[in-house]
């Protein structure tokens, strides 16, 4: 902007972007983490990790899939999974997140949106994922309905620091973008 007539075109700019009544794609952040508790297998990313430690939670505690539904919700204005399922009575004990995910994305369509892609990472020092990605990524996708390369999942030892480098833990951050449906 260098001159006045650049203001005045900016503004219209911006009041003609805020008149539109069309709905454009949004993005969405997630967070969960879960330190490990008793029992097995290990839910994470929407597959059995056998071996593992099961996740401490009301749930089976799949911090991927916790991530991915916070975001959802997140880009969609729905809230977050905890208030769409509380850790008490009205939400089964030890309910597969797979369900939440699912009903997560039952909510959104029924705000006219859908996922559109999500990228995932999982910080955890053990059990060792690298090996268990590509699986991740087809459980999300088919999910949440998307193409496999609509999904994208890594994980980080997060270079050892924190609990979750200690492997006491692990956490999950996820991005999901929303398109509209109609």
């Amino acid at each position: 902007m260098t001159l006045p007539a650049d203001l005045a075109t900016a503004e219209a700019a911006l009041v003609g972007a805020r008149a539109t009544t069309e709905p454009s794609p949004r993005t969405g952040s997630g967070f969960d983490s879960h330190p490990f508790g008793p029992g097995n297998p290990l839910a994470i990313g929407g597959i059995e990790v056998p071996g593992g430690f099961r996740l401490h939670g009301h749930s089976d505690g799949d911090v991927a899939l916790h991530a991915i539904a916070d975001a959802l919700l997140g880009a969609a204005g729905l809230g977050d999974l905890g208030r769409l399922f509380p850790a008490d009575s009205s939400t089964p004990r030890g309910v597969a997140s797979r369900e939440l995910l699912a009903a997560v994305v039952a909510r959104i369509s029924e705000a006219g949106y859908r996922p559109a892609s999500v990228d995932v990472t999982i910080v955890a020092a053990r059990p060792r994922l690298a090996d268990r990605l590509d699986n991740m990524r087809d459980a999300i996708a088919t999910i949440l309905s998307l193409a496999p390369a609509r999904v994208n999942v890594k994980a980080s030892t997060g270079n050892l620091d924190g609990a979750e480098g200690a492997g006491r833990s692990i956490s999950a951050q996820a991005i999901a973008i929303l398109e509209p449906t109609a």
